[in-house]
């Protein structure tokens, strides 16, 4: 099972949210040409996040997505919980194994410890980065790169 993208796009557009916070609404084509992605595929995680409480957007002329709040109280933990709608990372066994096998026996439970330890070492790790934070390290990086 190949984990998905939507927390990637999800990040993404918050920060391109974070971005423009002041410059007002900003149309999911907008954040789609960032991406280089698809409109559609990007409005579906901004309606993800949007259900969570995350961004806000406004119809017709003029309308589009904004941050619902400010980025420094949006965590990648919040994008990730949002889109990934509980998604183990790390699945183990489709079927149970032979229990007649010494490995058999023993391997799912093993393997269940060891994947929850890294799931909630992965939780802990998102729980720690905020929106703010990754715009401040691209605006860095930008910075650094441009020489400006």
């Amino acid at each position: 099972m190949a984990v998905s993208t939507r927390t990637a796009v999800a990040a993404h557009a918050l920060t391109f949210l974070a971005r423009w916070r002041d410059d007002g609404w900003q149309s999911s084509a907008k954040i789609a040409e960032s991406l280089e992605s698809n409109p559609v595929l990007v409005r579906r995680v901004l309606g993800m996040l949007q259900t969570r409480g995350l961004v806000t957007s406004a119809e017709g002329s003029g309308g589009g997505w904004q941050l619902a709040r400010p980025a420094e109280q949006i965590t990648l933990l919040d994008a990730y919980a949002a889109v990934e709608d509980g998604t183990i990372v790390l699945p183990t066994h489709a079927h149970p194994p032979n229990q007649s096998c010494v490995i058999g026996r023993h391997m799912q439970a093993l393997l269940e410890d060891e994947f929850t330890a890294a799931q909630r070492a992965m939780t802990e790790r998102l729980s720690q980065t905020s929106v703010a934070d990754l715009l401040r390290t691209i605006l860095g990086r930008d910075h650094t790169s441009t020489g400006s």
